[in-house]
C-alpha cells in the first residue's frame, strides 16, 4: 500500500541524504562538493466566490535536488532535481545515489567543454574560471516551525465553510460590490538539507495566507482590488489576526470586509489626472512595500548584478562590470536606509537558506551610500565579501536563485502626520498596486490602490488609478522625510528565473516623501 507521505517522515529520510551527501558522493571521481535538498510539505486550502464554495483540496509536496561541483582540468557545476511521489519512499536511498550519479555526469561533461573553451578562445577563454564557493560555517541544526493551530490539524469543512462565509460577507457589504473571490490556505513544510561538507539542516516552515480580490462598480466603471494577510504561522492568524510590532493584520473576515468597503469607495472616485511635471509626493508603508522589492530587493540580488538574468529577466544598475559598479557611492539621500534580513518576521524569515548558509542582514543602502548585494556562495567567491544566505528555491527539484528575505527600508524618526502636514501641494499614495520597471531597475512607474491630495497640509480630494514614475536614483536623492511607522507586509508571488519559480516573500518599510511625475487613469 503507497505510504501518505507527511512532514514527520523526514526522521526517517535524514540518514539516507546525510549518507548520500557525504559517503555516496565522496566516492565519485574529482569530486569538489556535493548537496542534496529534501522538502516534504502539507497543505490545505478552500475558496469561494460570491458567497459560493468554489473549490478545497488536501494535497502534499515530496522533492528531491541535488548539486555536484566536480572536475579534472576545470570544476563546473551538474544538477538533478525531481518531483516524487508516496511510491519513491521505499526506493528513496537508491533514487538518492542515482540523481547524485546524473548530477556529477552532467558536471563533468560541463567541466570538461568549459576546459576545451579556455583552451580555444586564449584570455577570452581564461574568464571561464573555475566555479567555487566561498566558504562558510558548517552547521548541523534542526528549527521547528512556529504556530498555534496545527495546519495538519485544521478541518477541511472547517476551511471551506471559513471561506464561504467571509466571500458571502463580502458580496453583503455595499451594493457597488459585483463579484468577489475568497481563498485560504494553511500549510507545514520540513527542508532537509545535507553536504559532502558535513552540514545537515532539518528546517520546518507553518505558513498560512488569505486573499481577497473584488470587483466593484460605479456608472459603468469597474475597480478591481485584492490583497492578502499571511505568516509563518497556523490557522490562528486568519481567525485571530496576526499582532506583531513589525507585522500585524485584523482576522480576516474584517480585513476583508475593510477591502470590500474601500473598493466601493474608489468605484465613486474620480480618475486621477496626470501630470506632466514633478510634485511632491508622500508614499505609506503598504506602498513602500512594492517600491522596496522592485527598485531595491531585484537590482540587489546580485546574481541580476552579474548578468546572469540578463536574456530573461534583465540586469541591475548598480553594477556594470567588476570594476564599473556603485559600491561605495552615494546613491539615495543621507536619510535613507535599506536592508534584508531574514531574521525579521512573515514570508521572508528563515534561518539557513537552501546551500546550509546561515542567514543574516545584509545592509543594501547606509546613510545613502550603496553597501552591497544578496548573494550566495557562488556569486560571494566571483565578486567578493562573504555569503549571507539568500539562495532559495521555491521546491526542493529546482535549483536556486537568489532571492529577497524581507528586503525594506529602514525607518526614520519622523511622525507620519507632520511629514503630510509639511506639504502644501502634492499627494499621498496608499497602499500597492502594479508595477512597471526598466530593463536594468534605472527607473520604475508604479500605482497605487489610492491616492489622495495634499493641499495645505491636509489630506483632500480621494482619486482612484494613480501612481508615480520616477528616475530610481533621482527619486532615492529627493527622499526628504523619513516616518518611523516601519511595518511589513507579505507578497505571495513574487516571480524569477527561467522556468519561472515563485516565491513569498516579505517587504515594507515607513513612510517617505520624496518628487516624482503623477501618473492617472486618465
Amino acid at each position: 500500500m503507497p505510504h501518505r507521505i507527511r512532514t514527520d517522515l523526514m526522521e526517517r529520510i535524514a540518514p539516507l541524504a546525510e549518507e548520500a551527501a557525504t559517503t555516496f558522493a565522496r566516492s565519485l571521481a574529482d569530486l569538489a562538493y556535493a548537496d542534496v535538498r529534501i522538502e516534504v510539505s502539507e497543505g490545505k486550502w478552500a475558496s469561494a466566490e460570491n458567497g459560493s464554495a468554489k473549490s478545497s483540496g488536501d494535497d502534499y509536496g515530496f522533492a528531491v535536488g541535488m548539486r555536484v561541483l566536480a572536475g579534472a582540468r576545470a570544476i563546473a557545476p551538474g544538477y538533478f532535481g525531481r518531483a516524487l511521489g508516496s511510491a519513491d519512499l521505499d526506493g528513496l536511498a537508491a533514487l538518492l545515489r542515482e540523481g547524485l550519479r546524473a548530477a556529477h555526469r552532467r558536471a563533468l561533461a560541463n567541466a570538461e567543454a568549459k576546459a576545451e573553451a579556455r583552451g580555444k578562445f586564449g584570455p577570452l577563454g581564461e574568464a571561464l574560471t573555475d566555479t567555487r564557493l566561498s566558504p562558510v560555517r558548517v552547521t548541523r541544526d534542526v528549527v521547528p516551525a512556529v504556530f498555534q493551530l496545527d495546519p495538519r490539524g485544521v478541518d477541511l469543512g472547517e476551511m471551506v465553510r471559513f471561506a464561504t462565509e467571509v466571500s458571502r460577507q463580502v458580496g453583503g457589504a455595499d451594493s457597488r460590490i459585483r463579484y468577489n473571490y475568497i481563498s485560504a490556505m494553511t500549510q507545514l513544510a520540513r527542508e532537509l538539507f545535507a553536504s559532502s561538507e558535513g552540514a545537515l539542516i532539518d528546517q520546518s516552515f507553518a505558513l498560512t495566507q488569505g486573499l481577497c480580490y473584488l470587483v466593484a462598480g460605479d456608472d459603468g466603471h469597474g475597480q478591481e482590488i485584492y490583497d492578502v494577510v499571511g505568516h509563518q504561522r497556523g490557522w490562528e492568524i486568519l481567525t485571530a489576526g496576526v499582532d506583531d510590532p513589525l507585522l500585524s493584520s485584523p482576522p480576516f473576515p474584517r480585513f476583508a470586509l475593510d477591502m470590500a468597503r474601500e473598493g466601493a469607495e474608489l468605484a465613486a472616485a474620480p480618475p486621477l489626472p496626470t501630470l506632466d511635471r514633478e510634485v511632491t509626493v508622500v508614499t505609506d508603508p503598504h506602498y513602500n512595500t512594492l517600491v522596496s522589492h522592485e527598485i531595491i530587493g531585484h537590482p540587489m540580488e546580485l546574481d541580476r548584478g552579474l548578468k546572469m538574468e540578463t536574456a530573461y529577466a534583465g540586469r541591475s544598475w548598480l553594477l556594470r562590470d567588476l570594476d564599473r559598479h556603485q559600491l561605495g557611492r552615494q546613491i539615495a539621500s543621507p536619510l535613507v536606509t535599506a536592508y534584508s534580513d531574514p531574521a525579521l518576521p512573515g514570508y521572508g524569515h528563515y534561518r539557513y537558506d537552501h546551500e546550509g548558509t546561515p542567514a543574516r542582514r545584509v545592509v543594501h543602502i547606509e546613510g545613502g551610500v550603496f553597501r552591497g548585494f544578496m548573494n550566495s556562495r557562488q556569486t560571494a567567491a566571483i565578486f567578493g565579501g562573504s555569503p549571507n544566505g539568500h539562495w532559495k528555491a521555491t521546491e526542493a527539484s529546482l535549483v536556486p536563485l537568489i532571492r529577497m528575505s524581507n528586503t525594506v527600508f529602514g525607518a526614520g524618526d519622523r511622525d507620519p502626520a507632520d511629514i503630510i502636514k509639511e506639504v502644501d501641494r502634492g499627494y499621498y499614495l496608499v497602499g500597492h498596486k502594479t508595477p512597471s520597471i526598466a530593463e536594468s531597475r534605472e527607473n520604475f512607474r508604479i500605482s497605487a490602490r489610492k491616492v489622495y491630495e495634499i493641499r495645505n497640509g491636509q489630506l483632500g480630494r480621494l482619486y482612484r488609478d494613480g501612481g508615480i514614475m520616477a528616475d530610481t536614483r533621482a527619486y532615492l536623492m529627493n527622499v526628504d522625510a523619513v516616518g518611523s511607522d516601519f511595518r511589513l507586509y507579505p507578497i505571495p508571488n513574487c516571480g524569477k528565473g527561467q522556468p519561472m519559480q515563485t516565491k513569498k516573500l516579505g517587504n515594507g518599510g515607513p513612510t517617505m516623501r520624496s518628487r516624482a511625475i503623477i501618473t492617472g487613469g486618465r
